[in-house]
């Protein structure tokens, strides 16, 4: 079982924030072994399907080369030209073959890790340059089961390259008695053909040296528990800074809500318990509004805010918390309130009248009739 530097055991499992920060990194799991597969077969498979039409080119080159014009001998730039011609023409015969291994060096390691482009593994790693780190790598149990792993391949390829010989020696040996243009396809042909069994044998290799990666880099991203616990802690927040930040939220709420007080119409009260703060505007076309709502000690600043500006304090439990648990600050009350809460801003308006002196002193407010499903 795998150890951290505090000596505990990397028990768990790594979470997605350490596979994520990994991968940033540029740390997935590749295989050199797939990537060899991948570039060998792919080479294999370009020379048998291109190798006959590039031979043929590149004899013609040759031809080129060596059957020069008299004019050509003495010209001051016709081996310079004869240079440049050649060169282009390699490159379009070889051009092909070459796209090939670059699409296949490329998809090899997509095949395991995906595609992934990290600045931090260009970086240059320093620590690499120290010589006793460079001892410990060379006596490692991973140095040890590399070089397993290289002797295991170089016997699988071995034995299949005897096996190839072995096959191809008459193909081989016939060569001798073919024309040359007819010898040089031929080769080609065996050499693709071989080297595309070689391939094969590399399968074997790939296809144990690919679920080991995988495993192999998943041992090194298991955590310890108090790892887990600290990441968990990172993430979420530690539970007295996320209890500090929420009473910071709330007392910024508090304010914000207390700013409006001065804005409302009415207070309806408990009278003690709950307090709301509504406001309609006969503007528009909307229904009353919950400037500010509150228990206890809120409800007390309410109606503190509410008599220093003057503002209509009422009396009306059943109203009061029905407007409290049934409205959200800044939005409309519900339909099931609307006569409840017309009784009580006709009132106010009433009230309003008397005090200045343009009608009677209205009597009790009457009891508001609150429906039965919005009650508390």
């Amino acid at each position: 079982m795998a150890e951290s530097d505090s000596g505990q055991e990397r028990t768990e499992e790594p979470t997605g924030k350490r596979l994520k920060e990994s991968r940033d990194k540029g740390q997935v799991a590749r295989s050199r072994e797939l990537n060899t597969l991948a570039v060998v077969m792919a080479a294999a498979i370009g020379l048998l399907m291109l190798g006959p039409g590039m031979v043929q080119k590149l004899m013609d080159i040759m031809i080129f080369n060596f059957a020069l014009e008299r004019e050509s001998l003495y010209g001051t730039d016709a081996m310079g030209l004869h240079l440049f011609a050649s060169l282009r023409e390699g490159l379009e015969v070889l051009g092909p073959l070459f796209g090939v291994l670059l699409v296949a060096s490329i998809v090899g390691p997509i095949l395991l890790g995906g595609w992934l482009f990290s600045a931090s593994s260009l970086a240059p790693k320093f620590e690499r340059m120290d010589p006793l780190a460079g001892l410990k790598r060379m006596f490692s149990v991973k140095a040890l089961v590399e070089l397993l792993k290289a002797l295991a391949k170089f016997l699988v390829v071995l034995g299949v390259a005897l096996v190839v010989l072995q096959l191809r020696t008459e193909d081989l040996l016939s060569m001798a008695n073919e024309p040359l243009s007819a010898a040089i396809i031929h080769c080609a042909w065996v050499l693709g053909s071989s080297l595309l069994i070689l391939s094969c044998s590399l399968i074997l290799i790939a296809a144990v040296d690919a679920p080991f990666q995988l495993w192999d880099h998943k041992q090194k991203l298991r955590m310890t528990k108090q790892e887990v616990k600290d990441e968990y802690k990172d993430s979420e927040g530690k539970p007295e800074v996320k209890s500090r930040i929420r009473q910071l939220q709330r007392e910024m709420a508090e304010r914000r809500m207390m700013s409006n007080v001065p804005q409302a119409d009415v207070i309806i009260t408990n009278p003690t318990h709950f307090a709301v703060a509504l406001k309609y505007d006969p503007m528009a076309s909307g229904a009353p509004v919950l400037l500010a709502k509150g228990a206890d000690f809120v409800a007390q600043r309410i109606r503190e805010v509410a008599n220093e500006n003057e503002i209509i304090i009422l009396e009306s439990p059943p109203l009061a918390r029905a407007v409290y648990y049934s409205t959200e600050i800044d939005h409309e009350i519900p339909s099931g309130l609307y006569l409840a809460v017309a009784q009580v801003l006709a009132y106010v308006f009433q009230l309003r009248q008397y005090r200045a002196g343009q009608g009677k002193r209205p009597g009790p407010m009457p009891d508001p009739n609150i429906p039965d499903d919005l009650k508390h």
